[in-house]
């Protein structure tokens, strides 16, 4: 169907419009009549595809809408969106041009986001083989985003969130399940390889699956759950041929998947609405986590062991250990911090290969770096992990667009005030 939208001096009444509801059974796809204001005779707005009604506020002819409040307003969208059709189109130009500019800001959060990433756990690596208290270094990473916010936000660099004592109850079980996450990953990087805690976390999409089909309730197509076997099997492969496993190390890394899947699960039912997102979201859930790891982390470790551990990291590295806690710190922070910036420019699927892609880099560079040994058997292990995490990022997502276009082409309102 092909409606236009010509702008000429002409009016719509509120008998134009009843006209076009006939008797007859209400039609899925609805044309509208040719709508005209006053801005020029040459301006031409057609839109190919179907438009539906979305709502009825008051439209009322030219001349009467300037002496009393107008009856009916009758606004129209395009099948695959969900909001009134802006006037304002840009020229082909115009849009090559913003599509290349995204294509650019996309790549260079990408670029980021990996790079950040992979600083951060080669300095934490040789934290932690130094200095092996994770629960310290877990709060230090934390305490140091968050001091980093702070000073952005007083010196306004970055605009301070408004929020609410409702906002720090909702976010507080997003901040526990981040917590166990953090600390639970770093754990497992001081007992193992970084390339196996991140094979394991690379399972993370199965954990999303059966805590979402038997916590939860929700159901999924079958072509998910098929995509979940080369993940579990991957994994499972990289496990068993590790040369060097350690039972800490792999359950830290288990235990951090389940705490993430659930993070994800009260951001999205708890936090949906809220004002707040991007790094100012990340970095009110640091602040929150710094307050639950700090007492929990005294506890586990406690100020006597890391004294007598930081003057043996001294002894044995010199000065740059100093330079290395603060490195994997500041680095910690900024790449979750893009992470969470990339969320509001990219879509889910976007970041989901985004993230696949990181972890195989992170896996690659700490095998080069750190010279890890790696056997055929454990290397297909990954591969097909990594890949079953691709798959599954795929699947889901083409399931999810369908359902969403389907709920999409049966909408139609219509409301008279």
């Amino acid at each position: 169907m092909i409606c236009s939208l010509k702008q000429s001096v002409a009016s719509l009444t509120v008998s134009d419009f009843l006209r076009q509801k006939s008797p007859a059974p209400r039609p899925r796809l609805s044309s509208l009549p040719s709508i005209s204001s006053t801005k020029g005779p040459n301006t031409v707005l057609s839109a190919r595809k179907p438009l539906y009604i979305s709502s009825v506020e008051g439209f009322g002819s030219l001349e009467g809408s300037r002496t009393r409040k107008p009856i009916i307003e009758c606004k129209a969208y395009e099948a695959d969106q969900s909001q009134p059709i802006d006037a304002n189109i840009e020229s082909p130009e115009q849009q090559a041009r913003s599509a290349a500019a995204q294509k650019l800001k996309i790549s260079i959060y990408f670029a980021t986001w990996w790079a950040l990433n992979v600083v951060f756990n080669i300095y934490n690596k040789k934290v932690l083989n130094a200095f092996p208290y994770p629960w310290l270094t877990s709060t230090l990473s934390l305490a140091t985003g968050s001091l980093m916010m702070l000073i952005s936000w007083a010196t306004r660099i970055a605009e301070a969130p408004k929020t609410d004592m409702e906002f720090w109850k909702t976010l507080f079980p997003v901040a526990v399940a981040h917590t166990i996450g953090h600390v639970a990953a770093t754990v497992s990087m001081s007992k193992v390889a970084v390339s196996f805690t991140h094979i394991i976390k690379s399972g993370e999409p199965a954990f999303s699956v059966l805590v979402s089909r038997f916590l939860l309730g929700e159901t999924f197509p079958m072509p998910v759950y098929l995509s979940l076997l080369p993940i579990i099997g991957g994994c499972a492969l990289a496990a068993v041929t590790e040369l060097n496993f350690n039972m800490i190390g792999f359950m830290g890394a288990m235990i951090s998947n389940l705490a993430f899947v659930f993070r994800n699960i009260f951001s999205k039912r708890g936090m949906k609405g809220k004002s707040v997102g991007g790094m100012n979201y990340y970095a009110c859930l640091s602040m929150l986590s710094l307050l639950i790891l700090t007492p929990f982390a005294i506890a586990v470790e406690g100020p006597q062991m890391w004294a007598a551990g930081w003057e043996t990291a001294i002894s044995q590295i010199g000065p740059h250990f100093v330079w290395w806690v603060a490195a994997q710190s500041v680095f910690y922070h900024l790449y979750n911090q893009v992470s969470y910036m990339s969320l509001n420019e990219i879509s889910p699927l976007t970041f989901s290969i985004g993230n696949t892609m990181k972890r195989i880099s992170v896996i690659v560079s700490s095998i080069i770096i750190f010279r890890t040994p790696v056997q055929p058997v454990n290397a297909l292990g990954a591969a097909i992990a990594i890949l079953g995490t691709f798959l599954y990022s795929q699947v889901n997502s083409y399931f999810q667009q369908s359902s969403k276009e389907g709920a999409e082409d049966k909408e139609f309102s219509c409301h008279v005030t």
